[in-house]
């Protein structure tokens, strides 16, 4: 699938939704086992016992090397995986103290 900046997509094995926020390119992006699509359907299958960590609303995955980065408008039980390598939830930066 080609990716790019602000593009959404829906998983065809549970409820996530996420939205493309830095990357590009053609990558192998999956939720639950199965490949991320462009158009929303309905769940036809359970995601697959080693994709089923789930996804969290309104956090950000990437990749190890943080080339790409995901989005979560909608969460669900699929785990987000690149090639089959699991996404890694993003770390929120600590804010300088305000004294």
């Amino acid at each position: 699938m080609q990716l790019k900046a602000g593009m959404k997509l829906h998983s065809s094995v549970c409820d996530t939704d996420v939205m493309v926020i830095k990357g590009s390119g053609d990558v192998a992006l999956t939720c639950g086992g199965c490949e991320l699509t462009i158009v929303r359907s309905d769940p036809s299958a359970e995601p697959d016992a080693a994709f089923a960590a789930g996804t969290a609303m309104g956090k950000r995955y990437q990749t190890p090397d943080g080339s790409i980065e995901l989005l979560c408008i909608k969460p669900g039980k699929g785990t987000l995986a690149i090639d089959g390598v699991p996404l890694e939830m993003k770390a929120a930066k600590a804010l300088p103290s305000s004294d």
